[in-house]
């Protein structure tokens, strides 16, 4: 029976609470960071959910999301090729919805029983918009969750599942608009959210002939914590045994990305022999019963929900997060020369290189040598190199400088040389550091992120960051 094989989960390492100057809310909640968007956490969530498996085995990557960083490109194959899978796989974006996550779910479920596909990773993560100030603001959170989708090695298996779609107008985004707009609030709740969701969960235990009491975990969609604990009630589950935590008021809520991050979190304390309700809201509903499998057990190293929450640094002040989310005009630290508009065709040229983090390894001396070489640094073989990934290794700091005059949004600029476990040297930007402690010998890791953004064109690369934990 086809269901999940693995799961993965990524939250943002800075957060806006108590101690953040000028941040009003009595709640924290998780941002991106400024190097940051729904892409490079779906990233980050996929490389966690594929730990220890065989990405050439891979034949699909949904990505689902209703901030995809293009209007018109599909991201999914930038997800992909960062992820390091096969060309030859089938990709898609689902999005314009906050069921986007469950109904790329529900697709790969679909692609794997037909057998089209064998493992699909579906990948959804979210950066949402909120105008500073208004009542969205504290309750919009950041972060990605990662689900591989298969019929063998199954951790949850799923059970049966319902859905259904009704168009209504209540949480929305137009165009042009910059921010998340609404509805007047009792009809959005009322007429939408605690009807249409019951009425999948109602349909889908009347189908199986379940009750509440034959679940361990439900696992649903709330907008915020209030009607999360409503919602409880209206399904007839026990809210302090029953229901997946919502981390609402330590992560806040992640759209499209919110019930497939709580369903990472159920499946981080799942036990095998478990029943768990899934279901997520946006014009209708989605409802799944997942069984888990003693495979569980062989899952439960990846990094999850629990361990992002756990690792974290609160902003100093509130004016940070404004600069970074560019809602505040401030001048620059010096004048410098614009940024050039990426080269569609040096990027498509330099795929394997930038995006994979792909450099060669000699094959006469076995060094590992970044960017990709015709020579060898070391014993002058020329051209006899294998293919070798970087983005993988862990790394160690052997030098830096910090450019508190460079063109960054989060200065100072640390410029970082590291040397990777296993032999190779790079020359890279420091990300979520803490420069005052930067040393010599600091291990490392590799994380994908934006480096800037020129004309619509995105122009993404690797970045070190220290070792999260």
């Amino acid at each position: 029976m086809a269901g999940i094989t693995a799961y993965g989960a990524y939250v943002p390492l800075f957060r806006l609470g108590k101690q953040t100057e000028g941040w009003t809310a009595a709640v924290e909640k998780a941002i991106a960071g400024f190097d940051e968007d729904s892409l490079t956490m779906a990233v980050a969530a996929g490389i966690n959910c594929l730990k220890g498996i065989d990405r050439q085995a891979v034949d699909g990557l949904f990505f689902a999301s209703t901030t995809s960083p293009y209007t018109e490109k599909q991201a999914s194959t930038t997800v992909a090729t960062a992820c390091d899978l096969r060309e030859d796989i089938l990709t898609a974006d689902f999005t314009n919805s906050l069921r986007a996550g469950s109904i790329a779910l529900r697709a790969a479920l679909d692609a794997v029983k037909s057998g089209s596909a064998r493992q699909i990773l579906v990948t959804t993560a979210e950066m949402r918009p909120a105008q500073p100030r208004s009542e969205f603001e504290p309750v919009f959170g950041d972060g990605a969750a990662a689900l591989l989708v298969s019929d063998s090695g199954v951790i949850a298996e799923v059970e049966d599942s319902y859905t259904f779609s009704r168009d209504i107008t209540d949480v929305y985004r137009g165009e042009s608009d910059p921010y998340v707009r609404s509805w007047e609030d009792r009809f959005v709740v009322t007429e939408g959210y605690l009807k249409q969701l019951p009425e999948a969960v109602s349909t889908l235990m009347a189908k199986k002939g379940l009750t509440p009491q034959d679940f361990a975990r439900a696992v649903f969609y709330a907008p915020e914590g209030r009607r999360h604990r409503e919602m409880a009630r209206a399904l007839g589950f026990d809210e302090k045994t029953q229901v997946q935590q919502g981390f609402f008021n330590v992560m806040g809520n992640t759209g499209a990305a919110f019930a497939p991050m709580l369903l990472c979190a159920a499946l981080e304390q799942a036990s095998a022999g478990e029943r768990i309700l899934l279901a997520n809201y946006g014009n209708g509903a989605d409802a799944f019963i997942l069984t888990v499998t003693p495979e569980i057990e062989k899952a439960k190293d990846r990094r999850g929900v629990q361990f992002h929450l756990d690792s974290k640094r609160v902003l100093d002040n509130y004016q940070t997060y404004l600069r970074w989310r560019e809602l505040l005009d401030l001048a620059p630290a010096a004048r410098r020369p614009p940024l050039p508009v990426p080269s569609a065709s040096a990027m498509y040229r330099e795929l394997d290189q930038n995006i994979r983090l792909h450099g060669v390894k000699c094959r006469h001396c076995g060094t590992p040598q970044y960017p990709i070489q015709r020579v060898c640094t070391i014993c002058r073989t020329k051209d006899d190199f294998e293919d070798y990934s970087f983005a993988d290794k862990g790394a160690t700091l052997f030098t830096y400088a910090m450019d508190y005059l460079g063109p960054t949004l989060d200065p100072p600029l640390v410029v970082s040389v590291i040397d990777f476990d296993g032999g190779g040297r790079l020359l890279c930007l420091m990300t979520d550091r803490d420069i005052d402690k930067i040393s010599m010998g600091l291990p490392l890791e590799m994380t994908f992120r934006r480096l800037y953004v020129v004309e619509g064109i995105h122009n993404y690369y690797w970045k070190c960051m220290p070792i999260r934990g």
